[in-house]
């Protein structure tokens, strides 16, 4: 089709925000391609539909958050952040719900439905306080890096329709002895004035065991503080605290949240998820996204995204890269070691015919994706799949 690229680009602008009309459209041009032949553009609208439908069932039907929940005054593009005294340095960066994405970080289902409980209750604050069961105060995610816990923090925040007030951990933890426990109680005091909420990113770098025998007398005075400081804001407002080493936190700082949410790393689907998100506006086939969620086994989100980015660059500047998409995994492999599993390089980096069968086991791809991996027809790939199997009998 002429100018789809234009047509695909204005089709994913619709989905954001989607009408049913504008949806039944989209559906009727997806239908009509398909009947004419144009499979990879009809697959392509195809993505674009599925995308939404996961960001449907991420974000709440409908957020009318109470304010009853988060007293205080509201944040201006006028109000300055907390700073050191000593330095003049900022002890927070405002952010504020028009510069966050509305775009839903896609996690697996059990998780993905913990959040629209937790959604749900803060949309329902007043009549929950009224029973005397009010939402979750505070939230504790931890993790391994790159799972998306920040950017989930500030999802939830567009989602609230609260600015954010991101914690400078570099400037609370000073070299002079008592200004980080000061510091912390400027940013708390702060935070505890305006309608916000607080995101304590980091958080193991002034949350740290107080009984570790390396620590001195200092980081287990900033510790008491933060708990108290932790304490008063239950009342006040949304603390969220984000670490990628939970085993470094003080027992006691545990108990001060009430929500304690674990991001795990995604499986196979949700990385497929991840790499039909961030593909666009380059169209590739089923068969490449499924390989490069095949591929990422273990990976954070982060690093399936970097892979994506890497395939992107490949294909807007060599023209045959497609055709040389094994080459390109093998190349992105040996470079980057640590990302990718010994069982999933040996595989890619060994014998190509064990590689296709494992595929086609694994993730049950038919004979057609596997000559778009290995840039085979389908009959060639047929065959060496049989000569393969005869050869292990």
């Amino acid at each position: 089709m002429d100018n789809f690229a234009i047509i695909q680009a204005l089709c994913r602008a619709a989905m954001t925000d989607p009408t049913p009309a504008v949806r039944k459209q989209i559906e009727r041009l997806r239908d009509q391609l398909q009947a004419q032949g144009d499979k990879k553009s009809a697959a392509a609208l195809t993505r674009i539909l599925r995308a939404a439908d996961r960001t449907d069932e991420m974000a709440p039907s409908r957020i009318t958050q109470s304010r009853t929940q988060f007293a205080g005054e509201q944040l201006t593009a006028k109000t300055l952040p907390p700073v050191d005294r000593e330095t003049s340095t900022s002890l927070a960066d405002i952010i504020f719900p028009t510069q966050l994405s509305s775009e839903a970080p896609l996690f697996n289902r059990a998780l993905t439905e913990g959040i629209e409980v937790l959604l749900r209750e803060w949309e329902n604050a007043e009549a929950l306080i009224a029973v005397g069961a009010p939402p979750p105060s505070s939230c504790l995610f931890f993790g391994a890096p790159g799972t998306g816990k920040t950017r989930l923090a500030l999802w939830i925040a567009h989602q609230l329709g609260l600015p954010v007030v991101l914690a400078r951990l570099d400037s609370l933890v000073s070299s002079f002895l008592g200004t980080s426990a000061r510091n912390i109680s400027n940013l708390f005091s702060f935070a505890n004035r305006y309608q916000c909420i607080l995101l304590l990113d980091e958080f193991d770098a002034i949350a740290k065991l107080r009984d570790d025998p390396h620590e001195v007398g200092e980081i287990k005075r900033v510790v008491n503080a933060l708990m108290q400081h932790l304490d008063v804001r239950h009342a006040l407002g949304l603390t969220v605290g984000i670490t990628n080493h939970p085993q470094l936190l003080d027992r006691a700082i545990w108990r001060r949240f009430d929500a304690q949410i674990e991001i795990p790393k995604p499986d196979y689907d949700v990385r497929r998820a991840i790499a039909e998100q961030y593909m666009p506006p380059i169209e590739a086939p089923a068969s490449h996204i499924a390989m490069l969620a095949w591929l990422t086994d273990s990976c954070s989100g982060a690093e399936v995204e970097m892979l994506v980015r890497a395939y992107k660059k490949e294909i807007a500047i060599n023209p045959n890269a497609s055709r040389e998409f094994l080459h390109m995994l093998r190349r992105f492999a040996t470079l980057n070691t640590g990302r990718v599993t010994e069982a999933r390089k040996t595989l890619l980096l060994g014998n190509e015919d064990h590689l296709l069968q494992t595929l086609r086991s694994d993730i049950q791809l038919k004979l057609e994706d596997l000559g778009l991996i290995a840039g085979h027809d389908k009959s060639t790939v047929s065959r060496r799949l049989k000569q393969s199997a005869k050869g292990a009998n």
